[in-house]
């Protein structure tokens, strides 16, 4: 499913600033809406070392009623979660009617890191597809709305980010020994992906496949495709700022 994907997208900076002001501004509108029709959202996001989630994060939550939502950034199991089934520490994460959940990282590190750094068993991870994909289905079932995003980028894209954050003091922070550990292994990484990919995208909660080798466009993908979700799920249309359009009134529920 990676290869499918292009890589060499683009977009220049002037539409990238008008396309995302105004998907952050419908953004907001729908938050609210989630608010008044007490829906819990979850927005997942996956990728490699360096992919941009973090500024695909920064850009969804930005305008965002801060009162309305809470972003999770998941590392390894640590005190009473590494004692419990790796699930348990989501199910207590789970948002309320009304509010949304970031997760910067999530499950599916079963079948990720865990797989990869053989923190889990083989018939442990293998297990896990079927145990994600009901868990996602009880989400849907109770009302969640559901958004996966995995943000791609090539060996050779990882790379030069990696040397800029060594390069850049701001940024050296978020480049670790684990990294460039990891790095080393993208190809086992590659075939856990791509296997993820197929046995977890499903009808209930397809994957949302960013090509993220440019920061522009992945951001501006991120933010149109949520509000298409948001939109379809919530049933309401909200204004977009660049063509004016009208709004829809909200179905009851």
């Amino acid at each position: 499913m990676l290869e499918t994907l292009d890589l060499t997208r683009k977009l220049e900076r002037a539409a990238y600033v008008r396309e995302v002001t105004a998907r952050q501004i419908q953004l907001r509108e729908l938050g609210y809406q989630v608010y008044l029709q007490k829906r819990p959202v979850i927005i997942l996001f996956e990728g490699w070392d360096a992919a941009g989630k973090g500024g695909a994060i920064k850009r969804t939550t930005e305008k965002l009623d801060p009162r309305g939502y809470v972003v999770y950034s998941i590392a390894a199991p640590q005190g009473e979660d590494k004692t419990r089934h790796y699930l348990y520490r989501f199910w207590r994460r789970l948002p309320e009617r009304g509010q949304i959940a970031v997760f910067d990282r999530t499950w599916y590190g079963r079948v990720l890191v865990e797989r990869v750094e053989g923190f889990a068993a083989e018939a442990e991870w293998n297990r896990a597809y079927k145990e994600i994909n009901s868990f996602e289905r009880q989400l849907k079932d109770f009302g969640t709305i559901l958004a996966k995003f995995w943000i791609h980028i090539s060996h050779d894209e990882q790379l030069r980010r990696f040397e800029e954050r060594k390069a850049i003091g701001y940024k050296a922070w978020k480049l670790t020994d684990e990294d460039w550990r990891n790095r080393q292994k993208w190809g086992a990484y590659e075939e856990a992906v791509e296997e993820m990919l197929v046995k977890t995208s499903t009808r209930t909660a397809p994957w949302c496949l960013v090509e993220g080798n440019d920061k522009y466009w992945a951001r501006t993908k991120v933010l149109s495709r949520l509000v298409e979700i948001l939109s379809k799920e919530l049933d309401y249309q909200p204004t977009n700022p660049l063509k004016g359009a009208a709004r829809k009134k909200p179905s009851k529920r």
